[in-house]
Parts: C-alpha cells; structure tokens; sequence
C-alpha cells in the first residue's frame, strides 16, 4: 500500500517484444490518501466529440457509445471497492457472495486487517486477509459483512482483442469510484515488479497492455469490455526515466482475469495457491557482471533437489547466459524468459563453467511451488 518507484525494467518490455520502449515502471499500488473516500464516481472521458454539433450525422453512434459506457459502468461500478490499511489505500474487486474480494498482492502488502469502502455508499467494513500470492501479485481479502455486495462477471481473458475498447475502476489517488477509458494496446506481455519491503517482487506472463490511465490507487481494481465483464486487474503503469520517472502516458498493464480467479478459487477453496501453472528452473542465483563492468549472466548460487537444473547437471557456481539461444544477462531476463514457458517444457541452457568453459544443457522445466 506504499507510493513505490520502478516496477518493471525496459528489458521486461523488450523481452515481451515491446520495441525499444526506453521506460521503467511503477505499480499503480496504494497510496497515502489524499483525497475525501466518499468522493462520487468519476466520469469516463469520450473517445472523440459526442454533440450533434460536433459530430453532424455521427452523432447516433457517439450518442450509442455513451449508453454503453454509462450502462457498464452503473453495472460494475457497485463490485469495485476501496481498501484502505494503515498505511495506504488500493481498490479491489467483489469476487463472490461470501465477501471476498480480488486485489493486488502489493496492496495489501503486509496488512492482515483493512477496511472496505464502497462507490456506492455505505459504511465502511472490516475485513481480514485470507491470502496472499506474492510470486504472482494477487491477494484475496474477506469482509466480515458481505450483506448486498456484488460479485463483478469475469470474462474469458483469453479472448481479449487489442483494440478492444476497455474501462479501467477504481480509485486512483483516493478518487473514490473512478473510471478511465482506452483500447487494449496489446496482448502476451511479460512484465516485472520491484522487490521491496512488504513486497518481493513478481513476474507477470501475458498481462494485458492498455491505453487506460492506470495511476497509485488503481491497484486491484477492474479493466472492464463493453459487456461489463472484467478482463483484467490494473497492476502497472509504465513511466519514463528520460522525463525523470514522469508517467508515460496510455501505457498501463493488468494481470489477466482467467489468471486471477484461477488463483482466487484455490485461495478459496485450499487457503492457499497449490498450482501456480508456472514453469520453474529449479535454480536460485543473481545478476552477475562481467569485466566491463556490465551484466553477463545468472549465478547460480543453489540447485533446488530435484528440480529440472539439477538433473541436467546445472551446479552452483555456473553462470546462466541464455535459454533457448535467448541471452539472459540478467535475472530478470531469465526469469521473464522463464515465465512465458510451461512446466514440462524442455529448454536449451547455456551455460559458462567456473572454469570459464562453456556447456549447454537440456533441461526439463518443472512448476514454480505455490505457497
């Protein structure tokens, strides 16, 4: 629920085939209140001229267009929630009819109790932390009053289309039930968080770019279609380091919604993430710099028994350079390279020797554990 800085590094966006989009990133995470939390909802922005004036024989269609952000907003509005901890505020989403409710892992951070507030109204609600998913950024929290609450409709993310028009909810700088509006600029993105206290970090495969103004306070909130379906969790918002860490406009991300309600069942129903679909080396190492000074590989500093690197014959003290011929100068390299990959997964590792000569390895991916 901190204000934090970068959240994904250039190489995380040019790995995922963003061009040469020279920026860093912030999560749009919790941040310190700033504004009243009974604020009334915000209003969308238009895609273009809605008068008869401005618009001559097109203005029907704006006029069609209008409706339908109206009407989707006044139907999901109601599931997006407010969570304020000590600390800072976030927003959230109203998963079921038992009062729980889908968030960014860094949200919550390390609060166990919060409180809810609604768009709509009301008092506010106590609720408590069911769990956490640091590795993949999400969190289910629990009211302790889930008397007329709302559950959101999610749809199938996997049918989401770039250019799709899409509404981001939810309460940036405190702005209580605040709604943006923009196209999905792309799909299949690999992206990665800071590590920080209360917040280790998390790659995220296949989030959704969007054009929608994500800011801090959109965490955990909706990126909704025109059926007033949620397609995705708002988590990131891009920055650029050449306008010293100033936002970059329409670049935003969210974890895909198939992935979170996936993670929000398990939570549910086993207390904790027993699948987490992920593919895993089996190692843990860090970023290593050659002689200029540069990053040159992954060290390897533990072979985890019986995982994939150590039956390939991966030890300590081996350098990673590249996988499947893709070169990995650092961790988040490998690791992002990592996550676009399923367990099972056969993967070339290039490997430098302590001896300094090189080797390659086949290595069968095995799952990232969950909790």
């Amino acid at each position: 629920m901190r204000r934090t800085a970068a959240a994904f590094a250039a190489a995380a966006v040019l790995l995922a085939g963003c061009g040469t989009l020279p920026a860093t990133g912030t999560r749009s995470p919790a941040t310190t209140p700033t504004a009243p939390t009974s604020a009334s909802p915000g209003a969308t922005t238009s895609p273009g001229p809605t008068s008869p004036e401005a618009t001559g024989a097109g203005s029907a269609p704006a006029q069609a267009l209008e409706a339908a952000y109206e009407q989707v907003i006044a139907n999901v509005l109601p599931s997006i929630v407010q969570i304020n901890t000590k600390v800072g505020l976030g927003s959230g989403i109203v998963f079921d009819h038992a009062g729980h409710i889908i968030t960014n892992a860094h949200v919550v951070g390390e609060a166990t109790e919060m409180s809810v507030a609604f768009a709509t109204g009301g008092a506010d609600r106590k609720a408590r932390l069911v769990r956490s998913f640091a590795t993949g950024d999400l969190a289910v929290i629990k009211v302790d009053n889930p008397d007329g609450l709302r559950p959101a409709t999610f749809a199938d993310s996997t049918k989401v289309r770039v250019g799709q028009i899409v509404l981001a909810m939810g309460n940036p700088l405190g702005l209580s039930g605040s709604v943006t509006e923009g196209i999905v600029s792309a799909v299949g993105r690999t992206i990665s968080e800071p590590q920080e206290a209360g917040s280790p970090g998390a790659t995220i495969a296949n989030s959704i770019q969007t054009s929608a103004a994500i800011n801090p306070g959109n965490s955990g909130g909706a990126l909704v279609n025109l059926s007033g379906q949620v397609i995705g969790i708002p988590t990131l918002a891009a920055t650029n380091p050449e306008l010293g860490g100033g936002a970059a406009p329409g670049i935003g991300f969210a974890i895909p919604g198939n992935t979170a309600v996936d993670i929000a069942n398990q939570i549910i129903k086993h207390g904790k993430v027993t699948n987490s679909r992920r593919a895993a080396l089996g190692i843990r190492g860090g970023t290593v710099l050659g002689a200029n000074g540069q990053p040159a590989g992954v060290g390897v500093a533990r072979v985890e028994r019986g995982g994939g690197a150590a039956k390939a014959g991966i030890e300590t003290g081996d350098v990673i350079v590249s996988v499947n011929d893709k070169e990995t100068p650092t961790i988040a390299d490998l690791t992002e390279t990592i996550a676009t990959l399923k367990p099972g997964t056969e993967v070339k590792v290039g490997l430098i020797r302590p001896d300094g000569s090189r080797a390659t390895v086949v290595v069968t991916l095995g799952q990232l554990p969950g909790d």
